[in-house]
């Protein structure tokens, strides 16, 4: 099974009811809009992104473990996808 049908609006109905249109589009729906029954247009969500201010961001909230990068700890993790080192 797919998706479900997306809600369907005709341009003057678009026009009329954008605000109600773009707020089911923040929770995720998308909506066609249609010229005489034919559609033309897919309004749909814009993916989330982080809300980082700069690069560095976020220096001093991460600690990496001494042997972060030692042959155990890289042989560990590629045991763990099913991958020999």
């Amino acid at each position: 099974m797919g998706e479900p049908a997306a809600a369907q609006f005709n341009i003057h109905e678009a026009k009329t009811q954008l605000s109600r249109i773009i707020e089911r589009v923040e929770r995720g729906e998308q909506v066609i809009i249609s010229r005489a029954g034919v559609p033309v247009a897919k309004v749909v969500p814009l993916p989330v992104k982080a809300q980082r201010r700069q690069r560095g961001s976020l220096a001093g909230r991460v600690t990496l473990a001494e042997d972060w990068d030692s042959d155990q700890v890289n042989s560990d993790i590629a045991a763990d996808f099913g991958m020999r080192s």
